[in-house]
């Protein structure tokens, strides 16, 4: 055998102490590093869409993401490659996806973070009074290739008009290739915003939300952290609607939600300087159980506390907010339509 080299000894005895305190720094920042998320969705304005663009939905999963450090980027494809795509095992999920049973096998689902509320639009003059889409039947209805509606839709009475975008199926009501078509409530709204002599003129808008359906971030069950990543995103939700997060990536002054966890939904206001009168109109989350009926009693929220009416809130909270529009809000037009 032999002889060892002291030398040798001592350098190699000094490279094992070496490997033995630098591999558990190299274990603890590889373990550091946040996690990435590679999402997937389709251009969905004002809900989804690229960077730059309006894309409420996906602002707001990114930004739950970046309080518990995870990073998202997510891909648009065609509507009609959506599903495929989703669960095709290219991607890690989606930021706003509709929930199915085929998905559900695939995918870890969120708690709902947002509800689509589709109603029915039609030309000038037309008939919306329908209370559910059974009461369709014979018309023909314009809806988006690739989007999950869900099973109702199969046995519903209208005929199904499939169409590229959102802006395509208003195109064809007001050309005659269809009679109506679902659209959500708060895109709605913002057409209603934008285009007001046109809406008024041209459309009519249903009062009832024909098909709802709730917006999840979704993980597919092959990723090793998938749970995690969905406990910890559920756990930032009520916080952002109490710091105001939502207002501020939806634009919407009032919001009608759960924030203190009871079951019953409170107005929160988008600052604690909300003006002198209560609301006229809020934008709901999510709507109750009993849609249609009679809501339960809510509450305001201001400074952190719930008053149970107008009347009983401090006067100091009843002031105008004069403050300059939030920079940080999208300045670019929600929906763009050519009429």
């Amino acid at each position: 055998m032999p002889a060892i080299d002291p030398v040798r000894r001592t350098v190699n005895s000094t490279s094992v102490v070496m490997l033995m305190i630098v591999c558990p720094c190299l274990w603890l920042a590889a373990a550091a590093q946040p996690a990435q998320l590679t999402l997937v969705s389709t251009a969905w304005p004002p809900f989804t869409n690229v960077r730059g663009q309006p894309r409420f939905a996906l602002d707001l999963v990114e930004a739950a993401l970046a309080r518990v450090s995870v990073g998202s980027k997510t891909t648009i494809v065609a509507a009609q490659q959506f599903t495929p795509a989703l669960l095709s095992g290219l991607f890690d999920g989606s930021a706003a996806a509709w929930k199915d049973p085929e998905r559900e096998r695939t995918l870890i689902f969120s708690r709902p973070y947002l509800e689509n509320r589709l109603v029915l639009v039609g030309k000038h003059g037309a008939d919306v009074s329908a209370k559910a889409l059974a009461d369709l039947n014979g018309k023909r209805v314009a809806i988006v290739e690739g989007y999950s509606y869900g099973d109702a839709i199969e046995s519903a009475g209208p005929t199904w008009v499939r169409a590229r975008s959102e802006e395509d199926c208003l195109t064809r009501v007001l050309k005659g290739g269809a009679d109506y078509t679902l659209m959500d409530e708060l895109v709605v709204t913002y057409i209603l915003s934008n285009y007001p002599k046109e809406s008024d003129t041209r459309l009519q808008i249903g009062a009832t939300a024909l098909l709802t359906r709730e917006l999840y971030l979704t993980v597919k069950r092959t990723r090793a952290d998938a749970q995690s990543i969905v406990d910890q995103f559920d756990a930032q939700l009520r916080g952002m609607i109490a710091d105001r997060t939502y207002h501020r990536l939806l634009h919407v002054d009032w919001i009608r939600a759960d924030v203190n966890g009871d079951g019953v939904p409170e107005y929160v206001p988008a600052s604690d300087r909300a003006g002198a009168s209560q609301p006229q109109h809020a934008y709901t989350l999510f709507t109750t159980p009993s849609l249609g009926e009679t809501p339960p009693s809510t509450g305001f929220y201001f400074g952190g506390s719930i008053y149970s009416d107008w009347a009983s809130v401090p006067e100091n909270y009843k002031t105008s907010n004069s403050d300059k529009p939030d920079p940080r809000r999208s300045t670019a037009s929600v929906f763009k339509f050519s009429w």
